[in-house]
């Protein structure tokens, strides 16, 4: 039997089969059946996206497992390939791109006792172990390639005797197309998909599990490949390092727009606090991504946690008006003046919200009538607390009580303001008299500094405020002489003399002088 140089077919006869040494020269020890099988369906799948032909069949029948393609069969010289330059040429169609793998299971079956019998329209091939040419007492493992039994044969049949049904099940769960993980979201890069419960996040390549993550939020198929991506798929398809394949992750993230990944994404922030995010939410252009797909989702609020702390009234009213309030971390809230949602339009921190809010402001005014009775006690002390400020005052004209408040920009809880001429208070101040007078004094410091908080002026307008109110304080009690304190000589005990009394009088001190 020799071959026909021209097709590769192999002519008909009744010689023993031709024996063609496979050359594998370091057998994959961590290799199980389940990897091998993986590539014997990875050279179909390969096969029927290069030819357009219907997908590949595996089935089991009374002779064992069978792996069927409808392509062009397979031919002895491709056990000869260390890299298939047809599927060089059409990397993102293709799973694999290197001959050995086929080879490399072929050695695994034979170590693990599973028998081969490949069937095709070019070849039957079997194998065995045979000297090596030239070098009888060297043993080594050969593919015995026959006369085709099948010449008509559309395609290839590998038929495994051997297997166990749980080999085939780990073999396809290698493959999405298999494996049937969820799609939540298809990019042009890469599809992200849904993270089973309770398993580590799985990493695709071309439909082809190639890592696993326990740390990752979601699983992906990477269906574009990077230049680093492709150099680290290496004959076994298992166990790539994540920086081959992070940038495209993130990449992929980056593209997505859906409310399934972003929903799971905002979750994942508010986890950040705590330590128990997935590592995708760390990056910080994903969080970006994030905000950006919730800003356009719906009417949103950006807030970090002091926010949350210290604003609960402003929240409160964000909410009221509808909007959804989202926590991020303080470092990505640094960056929110500069984002724009899907559309294009700003996304909302807590201060943009107050400004919006302010501008569609209106103050609801309540008529002293028709406070309750404990209101009307705070409020009957507004004529002395004007007249305790004195010239601070001058410039207020009326003094009244809002329902609502305008939002304060530098983002404090705002009780009242000064909107000259005028003094407004939130009607919830007037709930004790205390608490009347602080923010009336405050307003007051405003309208007689002409200064925001924190400035020099208003500070000292505030201190001299307080200055007015202690002496006015002081100036309204009885005054009394102030008791002198008793003499300490009066009320001492004698005490027996110490040692050091007594030593102040030996000898060695000078003389006492006597009068006479």
């Amino acid at each position: 039997m020799t071959p026909d140089a021209d097709h590769g077919h192999l002519k008909t006869s009744k010689k023993a089969p031709s024996l063609f040494d496979l050359n594998v020269e370091k057998i994959l020890d961590h290799w199980d059946v389940p990897e091998a099988i993986r590539e014997v369906i990875a050279n179909a799948i390969d096969e029927s996206a290069l030819t357009g032909t219907a997908e590949p069949e595996i089935v089991k029948r009374r002779d064992g497992w069978h792996v069927i393609d409808f392509g062009r069969g397979l031919r002895y010289q491709h056990l000869t390939q260390n890299e298939n330059p047809e599927k060089r040429r059409q990397p993102d169609l293709v799973v694999g791109k290197f001959g050995v793998g086929l080879k490399d299971a072929l050695a695994t079956f034979h170590r693990r006792g599973i028998e081969v019998m490949v069937r095709s329209p070019h070849a039957d091939i079997t194998l065995q172990r045979a000297a090596k040419s030239n070098f009888a007492d060297v043993k080594t493992l050969h593919a015995a390639v026959s006369a085709p039994s099948e010449p008509k044969r559309k395609g290839t049949d590998f038929a495994l005797r051997g297997l166990r049904d749980s080999d085939v099940a780990a073999a396809k769960d290698y493959f999405l197309r298999f494996a049937g993980d969820e799609e939540l979201e298809r990019t042009d890069l890469g599809a992200i998909l849904r993270r089973r419960p309770d398993e580590p996040a799985r990493v695709y390549v071309k439909g082809v599990r190639v890592a696993t993550e326990e740390q990752f939020l979601f699983s992906y198929n990477i269906t574009s490949t990077t230049a680093q991506l492709q150099k680290a798929l290496n004959r076994e398809r298992s166990n790539v390092g994540r920086t081959a394949y992070q940038d495209r992750v993130k990449s992929i993230l980056l593209k997505s727009k859906s409310a399934a990944v972003a929903d799971q994404l905002a979750a994942d922030l508010t986890k950040i606090q705590a330590g128990t995010n997935h590592d995708e939410i760390t990056w910080l252009d994903v969080q970006e991504q994030a905000v950006r797909i919730l800003a356009t989702q719906a009417k949103s609020i950006f807030v970090t946690s002091r926010q949350l702390l210290y604003m609960g009234a402003t929240i409160q009213e964000a909410r009221t008006d509808g909007y959804k309030i989202q926590w991020i971390p303080d470092r990505l809230a640094a960056r929110l003046s500069d984002l724009r949602d899907l559309n294009g339009k700003p996304i909302l921190d807590l201060s943009a919200f107050i400004r919006v809010w302010n501008e569609s402001f209106h103050f609801d005014f309540v008529d002293p009538s028709r406070l309750n009775a404990a209101e009307r006690k705070s409020w009957s002390i507004l004529p002395e607390v004007l007249r305790l400020a004195g010239d601070h005052a001058k410039r207020v004209q009326e003094v009244r009580i809002s329902a609502t408040m305008r939002l304060d920009e530098a983002q404090y809880e705002t009780e009242g303001v000064w909107d000259a001429p005028n003094i407004v208070v939130k009607r919830s101040v007037l709930d004790s008299p205390r608490h009347f007078a602080r923010v009336l004094l405050h307003e007051i410091a405003h309208a007689s500094s002409n200064a925001n908080h924190g400035s020099i002026p208003f500070m000292a307008a505030i201190d001299d405020l307080a200055a007015l109110g202690a002496v006015k304080a002081i100036g309204s009690r009885p005054s009394r002489p102030l008791s002198r304190p008793r003499s300490g000589m009066a009320r001492a005990r004698r005490r027996p003399p110490r040692a050091e009394d007594r030593r102040a009088n030996l000898p060695s001190d000078p003389p006492r002088t006597r009068r006479t």
